[in-house]
């Protein structure tokens, strides 16, 4: 008789020494302690004759389902409630029939040289060399309930068919309407992978991911969030930093769309106990797109983010990110300095690697050697060589820094000063010839003179090597398809201060279908620019408090965030709410 595989017997009923798998059915909830001592006690009696995962069936305690599920958590497989959803035509043929039907597994599909089969016992290692030794390929159990693998065996067509129609329909309507080219995905590695080929009729599951990925790139998403929930899935896009639910596919997909990205993010589609990360590269109508996806398992399955890096976009001029024509101007001034270090601050999200990307934009690379020193590099830049740190290996900011100075460099760009060693030798570098751009976590321009100084960056030092610290902050556009003109009521006009006079008339958006009834569509810069002059080196020499600082700063006349941002919303670029909420906070 075939039993199922549930757990290895036990010694003895005391707690310390339960099996895993009767430890992970109580952590999960799906027993109490009491129903597993009795559960233990009844195997006891039995002379032991039956597995404990028998006896919880007999008991009515659990159902096969949940104990397989177990058992697959135990394994550190995936559980795949419908492994027809992932099922591609041909695999079938790479296990004998006879294998097949003897120990009931079913290929579904290779990626690389890794075979994924089905199979109600993940725990049968002999089946599993058994299978890799016929084949060629090293195999990928996931576990399955034994009618779904059977269905498979019988009629994988039929089966198929039978799983996909919710995901089939769910596509169809997406697609109504539209042409379904424009959501092809280039990604020849994948397809290779997969084993199709970009003209097959691919799968549900391949189009639904592909439309998520397509359709988000097309509305500028930055982030789709794949979220299982207690028996229901939802999909939400991140637009201009806020995030919209846009599909609710049935939640037995899960598994099938999990698997679908993780293998094109070249991930472990059987680990799903641990974080993971990974990338894709695609084109979508010809625009390159990275993809960083990230996975972190929760109560109802593993939740998935794929962070969207559009190339174009991640290389915008100076002149398209919202800086007003003085402040622009007095930028560029700041960076065309031979050298010295230049900063941009600003909380994470704020846009401070689309800034520096598009400083790096301006500089002739033939003439001068630029090289960046990034985690992760975000966006491939032509004629500058980019280094992604590896902490785990011991390549820190820090030590790549120091070693890009043997490299002849001319300008430097590091991703983010995060300790006193890589802000000190930062600090050097610039005060021996080279451009050196940065990041720092603050929240204005000002604090970003503490904090190298809390790193242990000399005051001095950072006087002698400052030559500029832009903070910035992104505000949601005014949607221009449905923008009009208001006048602000009493409560507006006081949030503005000393701006109210100016403010009789200003603007704001409706709502429509392109800005998704917000009012709001796109994002711009609020900017303030600290430039040091003579009064500011001496007072960052002198070591004077951060309100000494600002106190000199004001009577220079120096833009804050708050002052930019309210220009923008007397220009019709913003609205007092979305500065008030970036700049005031």
């Amino acid at each position: 008789m075939q039993r199922d595989s549930a757990l290895s017997r036990p010694h003895n009923i005391e707690l310390s020494t339960l099996p895993p798998l009767g430890q992970i059915l109580v952590e999960d909830g799906t027993l109490s302690t009491d129903q597993l001592r009795q559960a233990l006690a009844a195997q006891v009696r039995g002379g032991q004759r039956l597995l404990l995962g028998e006896v919880l069936i007999q008991m009515g305690l659990v159902d096969k389902t949940v104990l397989l599920q177990a058992v697959a958590k135990n394994r550190g497989v995936e559980f795949v409630m419908e492994p027809a959803a992932l099922f591609e035509e041909g695999a079938m043929a790479l296990i004998p029939e006879n294998m097949r039907k003897e120990h009931r597994v079913c290929a579904l599909f290779l990626a690389g040289t890794e075979l994924v089969v089905a199979t109600a016992d993940p725990q049968n290692y002999f089946v599993e060399e058994l299978i890799a030794r016929e084949t060629g390929f090293k195999v990928r159990f996931v576990a399955s309930p034994d009618e779904s693998i059977d269905a498979l065996l019988s009629d994988p067509t039929r089966a198929a068919e039978n799983v996909n129609k919710q995901a089939e329909e769910l596509v169809a309507d997406l697609f109504d309407g539209t042409d379904e080219a424009d959501y092809q995905l280039q990604e020849k590695r994948v397809e290779e992978m997969m084993g199709f080929d970009a003209t097959d009729d691919v799968g549900p599951v391949v189009k639904l991911v592909n439309f998520m990925i397509c359709s988000a790139a097309a509305e500028g998403a930055s982030d789709i969030h794949i979220e299982p929930d207690e028996g229901h899935l939802r999909v939400r896009y991140r637009i201009d930093g806020v995030l919209f639910h846009k599909l609710s596919p049935p939640y037995r997909m899960h598994a099938a769309i999990s698997s679908r990205v993780k293998i094109m993010a070249h991930m472990d589609i059987s680990e799903r106990r641990v974080p993971q990360d990974g990338e894709i590269s695609v084109r979508v109508k010809g625009r390159a797109i990275d993809l960083r996806v990230s996975t972190l398992p929760g109560k109802f399955g593993e939740k998935i983010v794929m962070r969207i890096i559009d190339v174009s976009t991640a290389k915008l001029g100076l002149e398209k990110l919202g800086f007003r024509p003085k402040m622009l101007e007095t930028f560029q001034n700041v960076i065309d300095q031979p050298y010295g270090i230049v900063l941009v601050t600003g909380p994470t999200g704020s846009g401070k690697s689309t800034t520096l990307y598009s400083v790096l934009g301006t500089f002739d690379t033939i003439a001068n050697n630029v090289s960046t020193v990034e985690d992760p590099v975000e966006a491939n830049l032509q004629g500058v060589h980019q280094a992604q740190i590896n902490p785990k290996a011991g390549f820190t900011f820090s030590g790549a820094l120091r070693a890009l100075l043997r490299q002849d460099p001319d300008i430097i760009m590091v991703g983010e000063i995060r300790d006193g060693e890589t802000g000190q030798i930062a600090v050097q570098a610039a005060l021996t010839g080279h451009l050196v751009l940065s990041t720092l976590h603050t929240n204005d321009a000002p604090s970003s003179i503490t904090r190298l100084q809390n790193l242990g960056v000399e005051p001095f030092l950072v006087a002698a090597s400052l030559k500029g610290v832009l903070a910035q902050r992104l505000v949601r556009r005014i949607c221009s398809q449905c923008k009009q003109e208001f006048s602000p009521d009493a409560q507006q006009l006081k949030s503005l201060g000393e701006y109210a006079p100016m403010c009789s008339r200003l603007w704001k958006g409706t709502g429509c279908r392109k800005c998704h009834d917000t009012g709001l569509s796109g994002r711009l810069g609020v900017y303030e620019l600290m430039v040091p002059d003579e009064a500011l080196i001496d007072a960052i020499c002198a070591n004077s408090e951060p309100a000494k600082i600002r106190e000199v700063l004001k009577a220079g006349g120096f833009s804050t965030l708050w002052d930019d941002g309210v220009q923008k919303v007397l220009e019709g670029m913003t609205t007092i709410e979305e500065v008030y909420g970036a700049c005031r906070r």
